[in-house]
């Protein structure tokens, strides 16, 4: 060990180096178009739907310069009859074609949001917990659903629209040219001037979409830190409401504002797509008009010319349109990218070991860690604990016992030194193994807003009825749960707050019970518990310990007078270590803290005594 501040070859520096400039990345179109990829085969259909379907719009345009031109000239009403047949028949079957082809598109939209948001929902579950104690949960929550919900759009119509509306322009372009060569020149003419805003209007809106998404950030995470049970409480406490909502309220004007210039950015270009889409036909009608007047072109073809506009304009328009849309959807996906490219917990490179039976022997070899290079926690920490040892450590508050826990269950990595267990360095274990054979009970129970046996079988996903029952009275709350009306089916409520801490302790205790780890760590399980509940605990205890090896941090040093090794930590170095009346004699930091805990706990009995 040392002392005084930590030396010279810690590396800090190298471990905790400034963040470096965002750079602005590209486009990662080949990403966006690989959440396609497992879906071709339906994607292949869907893009025969959208050939023939758009083949056969031609049908209606082209019979009614037929119409014009021929049948009503000559008064044959067979031949109108069955032109009329024709189109109502195009009509029908391009409609039940639309509705395969809308099954299709749902499906693989579908399937693809699916995809994406159980692969950022399990990435997140890989992130370290440094990037949970470091983010606001409101972000987290916003980037996993709202996000997503995001590019529902681009990802369940865009794409196939962008294939129907290219075919639509190919085969009317084709066509247009086929009837009348100037005219088509005329209305191509009309397309650059409504593809001419695209480029800065799209990149506005990029720009405004990436703001929007942070300050929706910003207020998802206000509703989740005051809505909270927590939150609520200490709004209330401190009579914050009229706080609270002044803040929501600068928040949403913010978010308002925002919202404002992307509508009218928007809305601007879709003035301009929409003078456009008039001013093409009237130029069209214009000529059209002077060529009848010569005897060039017939009513039929100018007709059908100018029907034919729809299904040149609009799908131009439409891709304009959807081009501004993906631009501005970009902010969103990099968003959703800048969290899947996150590192993972682990090195799997290095991870290759697995632990099938555990005698239990921990050693803390040489280990330092720091949080931030400005704020080092524990210093060349050099503890052994024996297999089927109760190890107890003490010592104020922030000398750093709890960080020697997580180091142990890798929630964080030491910069120096490393952790074996039966001489096995934790840091080559695959993750899985190493935590499936520890069991971590805090002061701050977990429980999710479910029954309190699926609460319970989360130590054992396929645990019996009998199991549960079993480590229920085995934490001492059997009793309690079969007292309520519902018994096991009985729903925690949110963080179980429907239930006292002693009570939520012992679902714990049980919970762990279950899932039966050769290590066991108990993090000041007792310490915010009257002396009537620290009783049932410290019994309930007592069947948790049997047989493992177990690591406990103390508040109350009454709890741990029974510890095979007693370690006394401060300012993030073990200063002595023994058995109880060992250290007693050695007079140091733990027989004043024991003598001050023995002074108030006189003190209390003396004040609730009876006269």
């Amino acid at each position: 060990m040392f002392s005084g501040a930590p030396p010279t070859h810690l590396m800090w520096s190298s471990m905790f180096r400034p963040d470096k400039p965002k750079v602005e990345k590209p486009v990662q179109w080949r990403r966006i178009l690989a959440l396609f990829r497992p879906y071709w085969k339906q994607e292949t259909l869907v893009l025969v739907t959208i050939v023939v379907t758009a083949l056969l719009g031609l049908v209606p345009p082209l019979l009614t310069m037929k119409l014009i031109d021929i049948a009503i000239p000559k008064h044959d009403m067979n031949m109108v009859a069955l032109l009329v047949g024709f189109m109502v028949a195009s009509a029908l079957i391009t409609a039940l074609i639309g509705v395969w082809q809308g099954y299709l598109n749902a499906y693989v939209s579908e399937a693809i949001l699916r995809d994406l948001r159980t692969d950022l929902f399990s990435h997140m579950h890989r992130l370290p917990l440094s990037f949970f104690t470091g983010t606001k949960t409101g972000e987290i929550m916003n980037r996993v659903s709202n996000d997503v919900d995001n590019v529902d759009d681009v990802i369940s119509g865009t794409m196939f629209s962008i294939a129907t509306n290219i075919f639509t322009l190919i085969t009317t372009a084709i066509t247009i040219f086929i009837l009348d060569w100037r005219l088509a020149l005329m209305a191509i003419m009309v397309l650059p001037m409504m593809c001419y805003p695209l480029f800065p209007a799209g990149r506005k809106m990029y720009e405004i979409r990436k703001a929007t998404r942070k300050q929706r950030d910003e207020i998802g995470s206000m509703n989740q830190e005051t809505l909270s049970i927590s939150g609520m409480t200490l709004v209330k406490s401190f009579v914050r409401e009229k706080h609270e909502q002044a803040r929501f309220y600068k928040l949403s004007t913010e978010l308002m504002s925002s919202e404002v210039k992307l509508a009218m950015t928007a809305r601007w270009f879709v003035a301009v797509i929409t003078a456009m889409v008039v001013i093409g036909p009237a130029a069209v009608w214009l000529a059209g008009g002077w060529l009848a007047t010569t005897n060039s072109i017939t009513i039929g073809t100018i007709v059908t010319f100018v029907a034919l506009l729809g299904r040149l304009y609009t799908p131009a328009s439409t891709l304009a349109g959807i081009q501004v849309q993906i631009i501005a959807a970009l902010a969103v996906f990099e968003r959703i990218f800048d969290y899947l490219d996150m590192q993972e917990e682990g090195d799997p490179k290095k991870e290759v070991a697995e632990l099938a039976t555990v005698r239990g022997e921990v050693w803390f070899n040489d280990v330092s860690f720091a949080y931030s290079e400005d704020r080092p926690v524990l210093y060349s920490i050099n503890v052994l604990i024996e297999a089927g040892q109760l190890a107890a450590f003490v010592g104020p508050s922030g000398a750093g016992k709890s960080t020697l826990m997580q180091l142990l269950t890798r929630f964080y990595e030491p910069q120096e030194g490393k952790i074996t267990i039966d001489g096995v360095n934790i840091s080559e274990l695959k993750l899985a193994s190493l935590r499936s054979h520890i069991g971590v009970v805090t002061q701050e129970t977990y429980l999710f807003h479910d029954t309190i046996a699926s609460n319970l079988r989360y130590g054992k996903l396929d645990a019996t009825d009998d199991d549960v029952e079993r480590a229920a009275r085995a934490a001492n709350i059997h009793e309690f749960i079969s007292s309520l009306p519902e018994g096991y089916q009985t729903i925690t409520g949110e963080r179980g707050h429907k239930l006292s801490g002693g009570e939520r302790q012992r679902l714990a205790i049980a919970r762990v019970l279950l899932k039966d780890p050769r290590i066991l760590i108990l993090d000041e399980a007792t310490s915010s518990l009257d002396s009537v509940n620290e009783a049932l605990i410290q019994s309930a205890l007592v069947p948790l310990m049997k047989g493992r090896t177990s690591l406990v941090i103390a508040h109350r040093l009454s709890t741990i007078l029974a510890a095979d090794v007693i370690f006394v930590v401060e300012h993030g170095r073990v200063i002595e270590s023994g058995k109880h009346a060992a250290l007693l004699a050695k007079r140091g930091l733990y027989a004043n803290l024991y003598k001050e805990q023995f002074r108030e706990q006189t003190l209390n009995r003396q004040i609730h005594s009876p006269e």
